[in-house]
């Protein structure tokens, strides 16, 4: 997997764990109106694209669009950045062992 790929899925893994923190996550989103969202689905759509293109694994970074989208919902958007965030870690943990599906 290339460093852009690696910093694509690290980092869209870093700002799921981050918007999952229980009380901090949510302040941040309703503060910035929602914006964080959008970032996180546009960091979503941009990581899924490099890794479809490398044959990386996209699984993760589909959830995060999906949190993305039904992310504005309290106690649904961070049970669910939660999920995405650990599928994420176990897709950056796994692909650091295996070589690329083709």
């Amino acid at each position: 997997m290339s460093p852009l790929a690696k910093l694509l899925k690290w980092g869209t893994f870093a700002y799921e764990a981050f918007l999952a923190l229980p009380i901090i996550g949510g302040l941040f989103v309703l503060a910035n109106g929602w914006i964080p969202l959008g970032i996180a689905f546009l960091l979503h759509a941009i990581a899924i694209v490099v890794l479809f293109k490398e044959r990386g694994p996209v699984i993760g970074n589909i959830v995060g669009v999906v949190t993305s989208i039904i992310g504005f919902i309290p106690i649904v958007g961070w049970v669910m950045h939660g999920i995405t965030a650990l599928i994420l870690l176990v897709e950056g943990i796994s692909t650091s062992r295996r070589t690329p599906r083709y």
